[in-house]
């Protein structure tokens, strides 16, 4: 299992034009965002009733993003002969259209987004989901990821983990 953004693509995305709009959208509705991070604010849209608006404001971000996405070397490794799948806190058409761009589409088995379940990493429920997916268990599945998020949601899902850098 891999996470996508920083482990096999770079998504070419302007997180601070991201993080301008997103705010921008919950100023419009008398939120404040000052200061906060992308992720932050989702939370506050959540509590607004704005999360799926705030959501769909960094997807288009990711989607536009992953048009030019660069490929990074592990991305080279993916396995050919065994069930492979990405976990990501970006939204899962962006993550096809990058694994579609580098033609990693047809090596990956399912792709679990942040709008593919209920929560986003590092709670469990989506790297579990994408376990359950492909017809895995935790036990027997590796999760590689450069991020925090990464590691805990591994961590909490039961599941080995391995960092990128480790791997390249």
């Amino acid at each position: 299992m891999y996470d996508l953004d920083g482990t096999l693509v770079r998504l070419d995305v302007d997180w601070d034009a991201v993080a301008a709009r997103c705010g921008a959208v919950l100023r419009a509705r008398d939120v404040e965002a000052a200061g906060a991070s992308i992720w932050e604010m989702r939370e506050r849209a959540a509590e607004n009733d704005l999360l799926e608006r705030v959501d769909e404001t960094i997807a288009e971000f990711e989607r536009e993003g992953a048009r030019s996405a660069s490929r990074l070397p592990l991305a080279d490794e993916l396995p050919r002969d065994e069930a492979v799948g990405v976990c990501s806190l970006n939204a899962s058409a962006a993550c096809r259209i990058a694994l579609e761009l580098h033609g990693l589409d047809g090596h990956v088995g399912t792709v679990v987004g942040r709008d593919s379940v209920e929560t986003v990493k590092p709670d469990p429920e989506p790297l579990l989901a994408a376990v359950e997916a492909l017809g895995a268990t935790p036990e027997r599945t590796l999760f590689i990821g450069d991020s925090d998020t990464d590691e805990i949601a591994a961590q909490r899902a039961g599941t080995e983990f391995e960092w990128v850098a480790d791997r390249v």
